[in-house]
């Protein structure tokens, strides 16, 4: 016979549960709000601390009671191994630990036919969506959850939530949001050769997880694309583009660019930045771009090709008016953005306007972007449309650039939002909040499914290091998990970004039928001083309020 009790209680999408925490570390929710048309996330941590019950019998029904109109999702919070959750010199107090140790991370589908199995005094959280029909009435809805013991019968726990929807829809995602998509990544962790048909296959399934959760721009290697690469080194062969080169002149296929803008729009993908033109880091030298000639395929430029010399010149003078001429075939031209190169220095602006001095007039009409940090390549002209990262862009605010895109990657650990591991989520989330107060345009992250080390020397386990072998902390090079049946696994980090994403669709219908004072108004409220990139509530119930109080406008503004 046991003794002891089993614990549960509902709480926010923005906790993250310790598998060493008691249940009471962690707020209680019993009421929400959400959109008609939105997924809304939360969870239920639990512990057993009974005794006399032995772990390979514990099995336990999970069961969900929700009403007609209401489907809830269910999966488990796994902890992940971290070795790395900061820098070791370069954190701030807004984390929640920073020593190694398991973090909750990955969500997974329940097993054992939908049931799980309590291990004794370890606590562990489920993950639960919620979707709404697109015709349900407004009203309050309650959700119950249910945890009962297979063999028994007895129920453990049983915890409701009162969801309230309101009969409005978020609008149209206007951020554009890309996280650079790593096709060369899938085909190496699955073993398949590139471009093969299950490569494809896995490919779309990938697409179509980040299109889902919030993303609509997709990197889109014309050529492989030169990021993360060791100097002298390569990646594997992505390059949509088919080249071939007879007496000094190109000709080019375009059978996979068509086949990959195909596959993005049908997982919903509506717009593409094409692969960057030059080498990271300062655009000194041409990308790995693969050419048929006299019946073989070989490295036509690589490091070894002088960025501003005249054989790469004279290529792009080639490839860029026949990809943008047919990218206006393709009907996506106005959809479409290019890069030179990624993160330039200061030291670097010489080497990078040389670089867009090459390629610019070949593009004109179409935006050229890139992700840095320093405003005088915006003000020298070098950049049009800077994406400065969030822990630099006070100067570019002041200057008032319209259509202002921001990024984040490892180095913004200090202060500003952020997805690591370690960091609390609604350190992630708030980013929605700041980018609406900011009329922010796009957003960029470096790291959808990397699962190299840094400088794409070697393959790793995702599964048992997510810092890409200690060149950044947890969290920073991927947001999914590969699945063995390639498919991809979410992660909380994933959906709360998401959730950031729809905090500010939220806020634009709010403006629709408020106006912007009063959302602004409901911002600033509760806040010592006015929400930047870098001051804001670090408390998650504020931020949950806040939505709330967004939600009660919408519904009172109806």
């Amino acid at each position: 016979m046991s003794e002891g009790i089993f614990e549960a209680r509902i709480v926010s999408s923005l906790e993250k549960c310790f598998c060493d925490e008691p249940v009471q570390a962690h707020p209680v929710m019993t009421k929400a709000s959400m959109l008609r048309n939105e997924r809304f996330s939360f969870q239920l941590v639990c512990r057993d601390e009974r005794t006399g019950v032995m772990p390979h019998e514990n099995y336990t029904e999970v069961e969900a009671d929700a009403p007609e109109g209401i489907c809830c999702r269910i999966r488990s919070v796994e902890q992940v191994p971290v070795m790395m959750p900061v820098y070791p010199h370069s954190y701030d107090e807004n984390y929640l630990r920073t020593t190694p140790g398991l973090f909750p991370d990955l969500l997974l589908p329940l097993r054992y036919n939908g049931q799980v199995r309590p291990q004794p005094n370890v606590t562990f959280a489920l993950w639960i969506d919620v979707t709404a029909g697109k015709d349900l009435p407004a009203g309050e809805y309650p959700i119950t959850l249910r945890l009962r013991q297979k063999t028994s019968g007895t129920v453990l726990a049983e915890e409701t939530l009162n969801l309230t929807v309101i009969a409005a829809d978020l609008p149209k995602q206007t951020l554009l949001c890309t996280q650079w998509f790593h096709a060369d990544c899938l085909a190496d962790y699955y073993n398949v050769p590139i471009f093969s048909e299950r490569h494809w296959e896995i490919i779309e399934n990938f697409v179509k997880t980040a299109a889902e959760t919030g993303m609509n721009m997709l990197l889109t290697p014309i050529v492989t694309p030169p990021l993360d690469t060791v100097v002298g080194g390569e990646r594997p062969t992505v390059q949509l583009l088919d080249i071939t080169r007879e007496n000094g002149e190109y000709r080019f296929g375009f059978e996979k660019l068509d086949r990959w803008v195909e596959m993005a729009h049908r997982c919903g993908i509506t717009h593409f930045e094409m692969a960057h033109l030059f080498t990271q880091w300062g655009a000194k030298h041409a990308p790995k771009i693969m050419v048929e000639e006299n019946g073989r395929l070989v490295k036509a430029f690589g490091w070894e090709t002088d960025a501003a010399g005249e054989d790469y010149a004279a290529f792009l003078r080639a490839m860029l008016p026949a990809l943008t001429a047919h990218l206006k075939e393709l009907g996506i031209a106005e959809n479409c953005i290019f890069h030179i190169s990624d993160e330039p220095s200061k030291e670097m602006l010489d080497s990078y306007l040389s670089a867009r001095n090459i390629a610019a007039p070949l593009l004109e009409g179409f935006p050229i972007m890139d992700a840095l940090s320093n405003i005088a390549f915006y003000e020298s002209g070098a950049v049009e449309h800077p994406i400065p990262a969030n822990n630099h862009i006070e100067p570019f605010l002041k200057a008032n650039i319209p259509g202002l895109w921001t990024y984040y990657c490892c180095s913004q650990n200090k202060e500003v939002s952020n997805r690591f591991v370690a960091m609390p989520s609604a350190r992630n989330r708030i980013l929605g909040t700041q980018m609406y107060k900011y009329n922010i345009a796009g957003f960029l992250h470096w790291g959808y499914n990397f699962y190299y080390s840094q400088y794409s020397i070697d393959r790793i386990n995702p599964f048992l290091t997510d810092t890409g072998e200690y060149f950044a902390p947890a969290g920073d090079p991927f947001v999914v998990y590969p699945a063995q049946d390639g498919t991809p696994l979410e992660t909380l980090r994933l959906l709360v970004f998401d959730d950031a994403l729809q905090d500010m669709r939220a806020m634009q219908l709010c403006e629709q039928l408020c106006g912007r004072q009063k959302v602004l108004d409901l911002i600033e409220e509760g806040c010592k001083e006015p929400l930047t990139f870098s001051s804001y509530p670090h408390d998650a119930a504020w931020l949950l309020a806040l939505r709330e109080k967004v939600n009660a406008a919408i519904a009172a503004a109806l």
